[in-house]
C-alpha cells in the first residue's frame, strides 16, 4: 500500500468508466494519493485538484493512527458474541479515543455479525470484523507516512509539479499544514489556493456546511 500503487488504483478506475474533466478530493491520507496522482499521471484528464488538512511531506505517521489500526485489530481478536452493535465496539475504543466523532468514522468500517441483523442461529460462529485491511494496513505503515516526491527547500525545487486549479483546505487547529511545509505545497502546485476553516484535522466533518461551501464555490469559479 503505497501512494504510487493507490495513484495507479485512481488511473485505471478513470481510464476503465471513461471519465472525463475529473475532479479529485482528498483528506488527509487520501490527500496525498490525489496528489500524488496529480504530479505523476498528467495525461489522464483532470480539471480540479482539492486537498484537505494533508501536505506532500515525508514523516512518521502520528501514534494516534498506529494505535487505531492496533485497537481495531483487539475488536476483530475478541471471542465470537462480544461485539453485537456498533455500542459494544464504541465501548471499546472510548478508552483510546475520547472524540466520539473519530470513533464514529472508525466504525464506519466495521461489519456485525449476520446473527446481530438476520441470522440469530450465527451467533457462536461470527465475529465482527472491520472491512478495511488491517494487516495490510499494519504493514505499511512506513509507507503512508511518505511521499513518491521530495521538496528540496535548499533550491526551493520540486521535481514534478501540477499547474491546474487546486485549493487546499487547512484546519485551523491542526498542524498537518503549517508554515514548514507550506512551502512545498506551492513549489508542486503553484496555482495553489490556501483556505482555513476553523477545525481540527476533521474539516468536513466539523465544518461540513463551510466545508462544501468553499469545495462548490471553487469547482464551479475555475
Amino acid at each position: 500500500m503505497t501512494y504510487e500503487a493507490m495513484a495507479g488504483d485512481i488511473k485505471r478506475f478513470i481510464m476503465d468508466k471513461g471519465l472525463k474533466d475529473v475532479a479529485l478530493l482528498g483528506h488527509s491520507m487520501g490527500g496525498k494519493v490525489a496528489m500524488a496522482y496529480a504530479l505523476s499521471l498528467k495525461a489522464i484528464p483532470l480539471s480540479h485538484l482539492i486537498v484537505v488538512d494533508i501536505a506532500p511531506s515525508i514523516g512518521s505517521l502520528s501514534p494516534e493512527f498506529i494505535q487505531y489500526i492496533d485497537i481495531m485489530k483487539k475488536i476483530e481478536a475478541l471471542p465470537p458474541g462480544v461485539i453485537k452493535t456498533r455500542t459494544d465496539a464504541d465501548h471499546r475504543l472510548q478508552p483510546y479515543e475520547s472524540d466520539l466523532s473519530i470513533r464514529q468514522f472508525l466504525l464506519t468500517n466495521l461489519k456485525l455479525p449476520s446473527h446481530s441483523r438476520t441470522a440469530p442461529h450465527h451467533a457462536a460462529q461470527e465475529k465482527a470484523t472491520f472491512n478495511v485491511p488491517l494487516g495490510i494496513l499494519s504493514r505499511s505503515i512506513e509507507a503512508l507516512g511518505s511521499f513518491p516526491y521530495q521538496y528540496n527547500p535548499a533550491d526551493l525545487s520540486a521535481p514534478a509539479t501540477w499547474n491546474g486549479p487546486t485549493l487546499v483546505i487547512k484546519g485551523t487547529k491542526s498542524a498537518y499544514i503549517n508554515r514548514k511545509n507550506t512551502p512545498a505545497l506551492r513549489a508542486f502546485f503553484p496555482s495553489m489556493r490556501l483556505e482555513e476553516l476553523d477545525t481540527g484535522h476533521w474539516v468536513h466533518a466539523e465544518k461540513p456546511n463551510e466545508f462544501r461551501k468553499l469545495v462548490v464555490e471553487f469547482l464551479t469559479s475555475s
